[in-house]
């Protein structure tokens, strides 16, 4: 198992978040594209006001990384044109993976014309441009009973508009890893919310993001059947060691 491959290597903290000034920030930035590079991972996971700087660095080491960013992050309410436009500017500047934060907050407060108009939209919009489409459902903000549905609804809206051909290229994923929990309960993927994705999200792939720190946690995701992981420790966890990072 080459690990590596799996890994979606990842840093989400603006400058504010990470305590930094904005020049201080785009280096730590510069340093993860850079280890993506050396390190050979399946994709960078950046802002996406980084993903030309990304762009520029990969192209100049004539790498094989991809680049992933995330749209109306972290809480996902911006509006479907706010949401296409974010996505557009990312297409633009050469993201290849378009993570988007689904309205689970809407979902949850009955609004599922909405839920389903985004995910419709979005998905046409990434797939048009051969991108790579991920719908961030937020795991640690629903029930069980809601991850099993709007899994399925995802999977629904996916199977019944786009072709066979184009499913491996729409996601569902669990976690942005900055929902904040009560009681410092798990804020990413758990393995039950996983199975959770997995029993219902097929024939679509799943994303296990935020929580997984270790080797051995990542390989469980991986016999699980998950297709990618995103974490901010990606060298420590294909190095077997404990990821120190916050997702």
């Amino acid at each position: 198992m080459n690990i590596k491959q799996y890994l979606d290597s990842t840093y989400l903290k603006t400058p504010s978040q990470a305590g930094l000034n904005e020049a201080e920030n785009t280096v730590i930035v510069k340093e993860f594209i850079q280890e993506a590079i050396d390190e050979n991972f399946k994709l960078i996971m950046i802002r996406p006001n980084m993903v030309a700087l990304a762009n520029q660095m990969i192209s100049q080491a004539n790498s094989a990384v991809q680049i992933g960013t995330v749209i109306s992050f972290p809480g996902g309410t911006a509006g479907i044109e706010a949401k296409l436009a974010e996505a557009t500017q990312a297409i633009h500047d050469g993201a290849d993976d378009l993570d988007f934060v689904c309205n689970y907050e809407a979902f949850k407060a009955g609004n599922v014309d909405l839920v389903k108009e985004e995910i419709l939209k979005g998905t046409q919009l990434g797939l048009a441009h051969n991108k790579v489409v991920k719908w961030i459902i937020e795991v640690a903000a629903l029930t069980d009973k809601q991850i099993m549905q709007l899994s399925a609804l995802i999977k629904n809206i996916v199977i019944t508009n786009f072709k066979e051909e184009n499913y491996a290229s729409v996601f569902v994923k669990s976690s942005t890893g900055f929902y904040k929990t009560e009681n410092n309960l798990p804020n990413g993927a758990t393995v039950p919310a996983i199975i959770i994705m997995l029993e219902n999200a097929s024939p679509l792939p799943v994303k296990a993001a935020g929580g997984v720190r270790t080797y051995e946690e990542a390989v469980e995701m991986i016999r699980l059947g998950v297709k990618r992981i995103g974490t901010s420790g990606a060298k420590a966890i294909a190095n077997g060691q404990k990821a120190s990072g916050e997702y």
